[in-house]
């Protein structure tokens, strides 16, 4: 049986949409936006309203018949912690995501967006795997520190997403497998998926783990309160050095792997060492994180945009391999994930959830 979805991810500057045809894509296209027209709205979440024209209006000039839709799933925001999954929007998250339960976003937008739409096609509206996506074990929620919780924000949707896949090509289920999954992109996250769930990550928005191209990751404690308290920056001047302008951006001046690649090529000794330490430090997340599964891992898989750079991912798989094999899957096409979601519900795969009031 046919299922046709209509796919959307919100961006900070665009929104990107899909129309599938169960699997395959029948139409992709990213809807860009004037930047001045998104700041004259008061909120992120006012902007809905624009968004939601503009997605019709594309829908319409690419002739795309609305009527034949079965489903539309929007990207997850910034929720309150749940287990992975496919969700049904319904009133509790739609308040969660208007207020901004964990933070603003553009991503919140998504299951907004998807219920105005469905709403009045008399269709259902779904989001799936959000970055607040928690399975962690209790034991990974321990700090050190007890004013502190260890907390799971990572690219759920993609690592889910790539999980499923590597599951397939193995000819094994998801839920059967011991996964060490490294998406590696402005942020980098590294997730244990244990019989199909993530019972430790690090925290990529603005917590642990490896340096990435825009954010520093794990850094000296007792260093970052010294600096915090030495007169000579405010509080968001810190926070954009840790996010934002963290990792290669801070120390090259650039995000993009390309570019430092072309540097090195040219014999900038300081952007080999930093991009060489970018792999090390992944890299040593990965073992890290091998010891959470006993060293019984089925596959390490590499995954995001920066899977495509062959330098540092083969600085990370000299590393790691002796652990198991290296798998690697570049790129993150969310708007497939997102309609692969939906259409498990819709062939009754696993059930739709229900979002916690």
């Amino acid at each position: 049986m046919e299922y046709r979805i209509l796919a959307i991810n919100p961006g900070s500057t665009s929104t990107k949409i899909g129309v599938y045809s169960n699997e395959v894509p029948l139409f992709e296209q990213s809807i860009r936006h004037d930047r001045e027209t998104l700041d004259s709205f008061e909120t992120t979440i006012d902007q809905y309203e624009f968004r939601k024209a503009s997605i019709l209006e594309t829908l319409d000039t690419q002739g795309i018949n609305v009527s034949k839709l079965n489903a539309v799933c929007g990207r997850g925001g910034l929720l309150r912690p749940i287990q992975g999954g496919t969700y049904v929007v319904n009133e509790a998250m739609l308040a969660d995501l208007k207020m901004g339960y964990s933070g603003q976003h553009a991503s919140n937008l998504g299951g907004i967006l998807a219920y105005e739409i469905a709403s009045a096609l008399n269709i259902p509206s779904y989001i799936v795997d959000p970055v607040v996506v928690d399975e962690l074990d209790e034991i990974a929620r321990v700090s050190g520190f007890s004013l502190i919780k260890r907390k799971s924000i990572f690219h759920a949707l993609n690592q889910k997403a790539v999980a499923r896949r590597v599951a397939s090509e193995l000819g094994r289920k998801y839920e059967e497998l011991n996964l060490i999954i490294a998406h590696l992109g402005g942020g980098i996250t590294v997730g244990v998926h244990k019989n199909g769930r993530v019972i430790d990550v690090n925290n990529g928005l603005n917590g642990d783990g490896p340096f990435s191209p825009e954010r520093a990751g794990t850094v000296p404690a007792g260093d970052l309160v010294n600096l915090c308290y030495s007169g000579e920056f405010y509080r968001d001047e810190i926070l954009k050095k840790i996010v934002g302008q963290g990792g290669l951006v801070g120390y090259l001046g650039t995000n993009d792997a390309l570019k430092v690649e072309q540097m090195i090529g040219k014999g900038n000794e300081k952007a080999s060492l930093v991009y060489s330490a970018m792999a090390y430090q992944v890299a040593k997340e990965i073992g890290a994180q091998s010891a959470v599964l006993f060293g019984k891992v089925d596959a390490i898989v590499l995954t995001g945009g920066l899977a495509f750079a062959h330098k540092f991912v083969n600085e990370i798989s000299e590393r790691v391999n002796w652990i198991a094999d290296v798998i690697v899957h570049p790129g993150e096409n969310e708007l497939q994930a997102l309609a692969e979601g939906a259409l498990r519900v819709l062939r009754g795969e696993e059930d739709g959830k229900e979002y916690p009031g």
